[in-house]
């Protein structure tokens, strides 16, 4: 069996990924942390799993409680800041409450409504770079972006943008390569995170607060008059809300953007065809669509769907899984499955009937999928169409995948193009700036 989890295997998992697929589709496995975990990795298996009842999210059913499996599992510093109560911690009915709640916020008709703050949002960070003819993507273009969105979804006031930038960029620094920790995943240097999530959490109680005295037409404030009109959301329950959307919101549209724009530039023909399509009078919307479908599939920004414990003994995939075992359904896998998928391992933008596992599947498919993608599709339209000769600038092996298991993302995505003359009045995306 091919070695799991270390540095090449983040750089790669694939091969990994296939072995697993051919000879052991649900095999229990030790993680980094000592937990033990079923790996799911063909499609019809996870599939299945991802809409199982039997399989809550509810880390009370992790039947590891002893001092070596405590605070392996979940978010770190989600229990002690009381944030436990969000959509990926809860099973029906709680769920199905919650879930009513934030979608109204996700509607096509309330996404579609975002979408000229998404393109300004874009440019503006564009304008920060482009006149330098070369930039870090990660740093300057693919994390900014989904942070500066969502706080405007969630009502977070302009001047305290920066400050929701530093605490998500703690998250994503702690996750060190070939470590098994970080955002939502098995173990792992916790520490960076923990005190990230404690300020988070002091800042949206406070929010809170200003909001149900002042509210606007802002997520936050749509969820207080929830709970003031009966719909008994708890205090915890909405901080634990606004939390889980900035905290998923935001790492795996840096992670679509980045793995997507890497994909292309290693997939020249393929980004070319992209690039005359979006150039095109007014672009091909098709194309674009599917492209980031495929991107999902094919390097998605979620390796894992984040955990699973079986709530009494079942069969998967031929494999006997007790009560209270944890399964990690790995999406990567899924969407590489040759039995679902005509040449899985080829980057083809144009793929049709792309039914991929890349935001999950059933009742806790990803809420906020429909916003991730617009940023996806006008973050690379941008891209290709102010940066036509955008290349990377590095070898690839000289590049980093952030370490967990839950989450795949490069650390850094040095670029180099022709730089662009700078706009007037452009900001500075390299600075910290906020560029709202």
């Amino acid at each position: 069996m091919p070695p799991l989890f270390g540095r090449e295997f983040a750089a790669d998992p694939y091969p990994a990924y296939a072995w697993l697929r051919e000879h052991a589709p649900v095999r229990k496995t030790e993680l980094p942390s000592g937990v033990e975990a079923w790996l799911v990795t063909r499609y019809a298996d996870a599939r299945q799993a991802l809409a199982d009842q039997r399989l809550s999210k509810n880390p009370g059913h992790h039947s590891e409680r002893s001092a070596h499996g405590k605070g392996k599992v979940g978010i770190p510093g989600e229990r002690s800041a009381n944030l436990m109560t969000h959509l990926l911690n809860i099973d029906p009915p709680d769920h199905t409450r919650l879930r009513r709640l934030v979608s109204k916020a996700f509607t096509p008709g309330r996404v579609a409504e975002f979408e000229p703050r998404v393109r300004e949002l874009t440019d503006q960070l564009i304008d920060g770079f482009a006149g330098r003819g070369s930039a870090d993507l990660i740093h300057e273009f693919a994390f900014p972006l989904p942070i500066y969105a969502i706080c405007d979804m969630l009502g977070v006031p302009a001047e305290d943008q920066d400050d929701f930038r530093d605490w998500a960029g703690m998250m994503l620094r702690h996750q060190k390569p070939g470590a098994p920790g970080g955002p939502g995943q098995p173990g792992g240097p916790r520490g960076g995170v923990g005190r990230a999530v404690k300020k988070i959490r002091a800042y949206l109680a406070e929010l809170i607060d200003r909001k149900r005295e002042n509210p606007g037409e802002d997520l936050i404030s749509g969820l207080i008059r929830a709970s003031d009109h009966g719909e008994h959301l708890s205090a915890d329950e909405a901080a634990a809300m606004a939390f889980i959307l900035l905290f998923a919101g935001f790492e795996t549209t840096v992670n679509l953007i980045g793995n997507g724009t890497y994909a292309l530039l290693n997939h020249p023909g393929q980004r070319d065809r992209l690039r005359r399509a979006v150039a095109a009078d007014g672009g091909d919307e098709g194309l674009l669509a599917t492209a980031v479908e495929e991107l999902l599939r094919y390097d998605g920004p979620v390796e894992l769907a984040t955990w699973r414990f079986a709530t009494e003994p079942l069969v998967l995939g031929g494999a006997r899984i007790a009560e209270g075992e944890p399964v990690l359904v790995v999406l990567a896998a899924a969407d590489r499955d040759p039995a679902k998928f005509d040449h899985p391992d080829t980057l083809d933008l144009s793929r049709r009937d792309n039914q991929h596992l890349g935001y999950g599947h059933g009742i806790h498919y990803c809420v906020g999928a429909p916003l991730a993608r617009l940023e996806g599709r006008t973050a690379l339209a941008a891209l290709l169409r102010r940066l036509p000769d955008l290349r990377l600038a590095a070898d690839p092996s000289e590049l980093r995948w952030r370490g967990g298991l839950i989450m795949r993302g490069l650390r850094t995505l040095p670029v180099e193009f022709t730089a662009e003359g700078r706009p007037e009045n452009s900001c500075e995306g390299s600075d910290g700036a906020s560029p709202v």
